[in-house]
């Protein structure tokens, strides 16, 4: 078995790694093929999703892109908890992850029937995000960024970009664990506070991370690390994105979270067969 996570008594088990759809319950996503966010065509991609072998739907209210501007916590909060209580209801057996950097965000949402918070801050932003989740007693995504979603491309600097990474997670775990927290993943952060060397040297490292025994998330679907590179655009850059996953799955990656879910879906399926030829 890959992983097990605690979901407030559900137990989620993952013999390969998964699938995390992306779905954003904001009008500002950087890719605007996913940029329908009423409620009933979230619901439709939530199924879709689900469909096409989603182990986890990844529901966010604000972005964080390069720039992008915080939005009222009340905003954050109606655009989330109608799509959550949706799907909750809609499928109740998927499991539902809030994408947010705010306490009361992710407590409200665990009430909604969300069973996981994914924290691009690792509680940075907000200092009473690590008890609570210690309190919901769901797992916890903890994210590398330096600085914020405001000014964390402005000319980031790393002395050796996976070591520092590394002692980072092994700090922030700690503290989760601390916390009691008892389920953690830890997410690298591709393009969080990172140039491109950086975003493909920490590809290439990301089995120093994946040793220290926690489950490791890749979240690279359609960023401008990939497009850049090819001189192309979030919309053109799903090849890339499948080549990349492959690259993730190598070097220890537990969890991918897409925009495009057969596909990657369909990269963990050669993936885990050519592992047993």
């Amino acid at each position: 078995m890959l992983f097990t996570l605690n979901c407030r008594g559900r137990l989620f088990t993952a013999e390969e790694p998964v699938v995390m759809g992306i779905l954003n319950a904001t009008p500002d996503s950087f890719y605007t093929r996913s940029l329908d966010s009423t409620l009933k065509g979230l619901l439709n991609r939530a199924e879709q999703m689900l469909q096409e072998g989603a182990r986890i739907l990844d529901v966010g209210g604000m972005s964080s892109r390069p720039g992008a501007p915080a939005v009222p916590v009340d905003e954050e909060l109606s655009r989330i908890l109608p799509v959550i209580s949706a799907i909750r209801s809609a499928f109740p057996e998927a499991l539902i992850s809030v994408d947010t950097y705010r306490a009361r965000v992710a407590e409200a949402a665990v009430m909604a029937g969300a069973g996981m918070v994914n924290d691009i801050s690792a509680g940075s932003m907000d200092p009473g995000m690590i008890p609570t989740v210690a309190g919901l007693r769901v797992p916890y995504i903890a994210m590398h960024m330096k600085g914020t979603p405001a000014d964390m491309q402005q000319n980031p600097v790393y002395e050796d970009v996976v070591a520092e990474i590394s002692d980072y997670f092994i700090q922030k775990t700690g503290e989760c664990t601390a916390a009691g927290i008892t389920d953690i993943i830890i997410d690298p952060g591709f393009g969080f506070g990172k140039t491109q060397e950086h975003n493909f040297k920490l590809l290439k490292g990301m089995h120093v991370l994946a040793a220290l025994q926690k489950p490791v998330l890749a979240g690279v679907s359609r960023k401008s690390m990939l497009y850049r590179m090819l001189g192309t655009t979030a919309e053109a850059a799903l090849n890339a994105t499948t080549a990349v996953h492959m690259l993730a799955l190598q070097q220890g990656a537990s969890l991918l979270r897409v925009h495009d879910v057969r596909e990657a879906v369909e990269c963990i399926r050669l993936f885990s067969y050519y592992q047993t030829v």
